[in-house]
């Protein structure tokens, strides 16, 4: 019988410094080689707002958009996020404010249990920075990638739709204080 206990040792995989740009802010962090970026963004920088779906890439949950791509943080190892720059929702908007994207959605209450949410707002910021007047099918598809089991997709193509909007009339930024009396904040 062959013993496997010790044939794995932390000492095998040492700590590598990664330097990370996160929502404008520098990080020096120490990886082991096989920790993914989601590990490090959730549990050594606490942005929970990247979420753990799948796994495999394939729900859209823990989408960052990383030097300009939208990308599965499930699928990267934080070693290729070296000297990269990342978006979280965390760092859609200054400190009590709400980005148009966020508005919108809140304002076609879009939400329901608002797991996927912060993917799909990623991934709707990534397409309207590339292209600030998609079509309809255009949206469909970058929204494609990201799985809902609550079926929002509808109200999600028409928060889109108003976010455009906002943005068209130079309405980038909300104050949070604008919410107050929401219904989904017990007003």
């Amino acid at each position: 019988m062959v013993n496997l206990s010790n044939s794995f040792s932390e000492d095998m995989y040492p700590y590598i410094k990664v330097k990370l740009s996160v929502n404008g802010r520098d990080y020096e962090v120490l990886v082991r080689p096989y920790e993914r970026l989601i590990d490090v963004l959730r549990y050594k920088l606490s942005l929970t707002s990247v979420k753990e779906g799948c796994g495999r890439g394939e729900c859209g949950a823990c989408v960052v958009i990383m030097d300009g791509k939208l990308v599965p943080s499930c699928l990267v190892l934080a070693v290729r996020a070296n000297n990269k720059k990342i978006l979280t929702l965390e760092g859609l908007a200054p400190e009590g404010k709400l980005h148009a994207i966020q508005k919108a959605f809140l304002d076609v209450m879009s939400v329901q249990c608002g797991y996927c949410l912060p993917g799909i707002i990623l991934a709707t910021k990534w397409l309207l920075d590339k292209n600030p007047s998609p079509t309809d099918e255009e949206i469909k598809e970058v929204l494609s990638g990201q799985l809902c089991r609550c079926g929002s997709y509808l109200r999600f193509v028409k928060a889109v739709k108003l976010a455009i909007e906002y943005l068209k009339e130079g309405k980038v930024y909300f104050d949070i204080e604008e919410l107050k009396g929401f219904p989904l904040q017990g007003g």
